[in-house]
């Protein structure tokens, strides 16, 4: 059972509830809409991540008895505001992109239809999971591209927070990372995990020899052996000496990895460990491991630049108000005009442009009445919670699996152009109709 979420969020989400609660406007039906006005650095594409361990985290979102006495104490809210919060539970309807799926500016995410009251205590936590595990997917997505096919392990627990630390890890995968060195993300998410031994293991023992045989002894020839604690190629030389022509693979952390992957492989070569791979963690980026793509790199492990986004730790998502029933019931649409954060009010139906040859050449999104799609678009909301029930199918292990596969045929539809690492304009437009 996940852990109660109620107070993860602003305390000015509750002082709206309170005061709308006193105004009677509270229970009024709204339409709030989380969205990215642009993509972090020039992007030309984004990945949503996070939606499954969102909606687990909305399922748990209540006031028990301990949060509302501190919020008593506190004199957040009035003894009105107290009560309706008691029996809070999300009861509304949320849609939205599903996860793993591509987004442009402003690309209706997520929409949530509820009450005021309801929506709107949701918004600190929407974006928090929203903007940063998006941002992670984002950059891990461009890494995996850079990496053109060879495997990628996340391995940033120790530069970011600890709970940032598993959701980095499910976004990274999501993304197309094989495996991450996370165990709660594996217990929690299903991710394949790895990991074997750092310097200190090394240095622990009388000799590099000494630790690589005691790591053999318990992991076997097959394991992966840090080689560069002391000198590179000494340490190759005794890791094959250790293991034989069975050692699985030699990881690099240091150096200059160009010339340093070249040179251990022919030394690995000259000593017949031609099935020998290579593994390099040294502070690895998109830019980095596409440098890296004429090396003979079988794989990368990648840390501090994919748990922060890659230089964009959050991905700029908003929570606006779009429409809500005025005082007559009738629904009005409602926008912000203030200069350079102006938002397009209304309910919207996004759909994703798809040419004869299935890819994507523009993101539609159709403003007010719905709008019957044509044959070619793919439409790009599903309805993840029902009237309060949220669907599994999008949750847990199975989950993530799902979203996984989503991101690798929404990329498939992407025009070759959205995989260049410079920086450049969104790979196709945002149109309102």
């Amino acid at each position: 059972m996940t852990a109660a979420s109620s107070l993860l969020t602003d305390r000015y989400e509750l002082t709206m509830l309170d005061a709308a609660i006193q105004a009677g406007t509270h229970e009024r039906e709204c339409v709030f809409e989380a969205f990215a006005r642009r993509l972090p650095q020039g992007r030309r594409y984004g990945i949503v991540a996070g939606t499954g361990r969102l909606l687990e985290l909305i399922e748990a979102f209540r006031f028990g008895d301990a949060e509302l006495t501190w919020l008593a104490e506190q004199g957040v809210v009035r003894t009105a505001a107290l009560d309706w919060l008691a029996d809070y539970r999300f009861r509304g309807t949320i849609s939205g992109y599903r996860e793993g799926e591509v987004y442009f500016p402003n690309s209706p995410i997520l929409v949530v239809d509820s009450t005021f009251a309801e929506g709107v205590i949701l918004e600190t936590l929407i974006l928090s999971v929203l903007n940063y595990d998006s941002s992670v997917a984002s950059a891990a997505s461009r890494m995996v591209s850079a990496a053109a096919g060879r495997p990628l392990a996340e391995m940033g627990s120790r530069r970011t927070g600890e709970r940032s630390a598993v959701a980095a890890a499910r976004a990274a995968y999501i993304a197309g990372f094989g495996a991450t060195s996370n165990l709660e993300a594996g217990r929690s998410w299903g991710i394949p995990t790895m990991g074997t031994a750092a310097h200190a293991f090394t240095l622990l023992h009388d000799s590099e020899e000494a630790a690589f045989q005691a790591q053999v002894d318990a992991l076997g020839p097959s394991t992966t052996l840090l080689v560069d604690t002391f000198d590179v190629h000494r340490g190759v030389e005794l890791a094959v000496k250790v293991a034989g022509d069975q050692l699985g693979a030699v990881r690099l952390d240091s150096g200059d990895l160009p010339s340093l992957v070249k040179a251990v492989r022919e030394q690995l070569d000259s000593l017949g460990n031609h099935n020998t791979k290579i593994t390099v963690t040294n502070d690895l980026d998109e830019y980095t491991i596409a440098a890296l793509s004429a090396s003979p790199v079988d794989s990368y492990g990648v840390g501090t630049s994919v748990v922060t986004g890659s230089g964009s730790p959050a991905a700029g998502m908003v929570y606006k108000l779009v429409a809500h029933t005025d005082a007559a019931g009738e629904w009005v649409s409602v926008a912000k005009k203030s200069a350079e954060k102006a938002t397009v009010g209304g309910r919207k139906n996004p759909v994703r442009r798809i040419n004869s040859s299935g890819r994507s050449t523009a993101e539609t999104i159709h403003v007010g009445e719905a709008t019957r799609p044509e044959a070619s678009d793919r439409e790009l909301l599903v309805t993840l919670v029902d009237n309060g029930v949220v669907d599994q199918s999008f949750t847990g292990p199975e989950g993530v699996e799902r979203a996984r596969a989503h991101r690798a045929d929404a990329i498939a539809e992407l025009p070759d152009q959205a995989f260049r690492l410079g920086r450049g304009e969104p790979v196709i437009p945002t149109l309102y109709v």
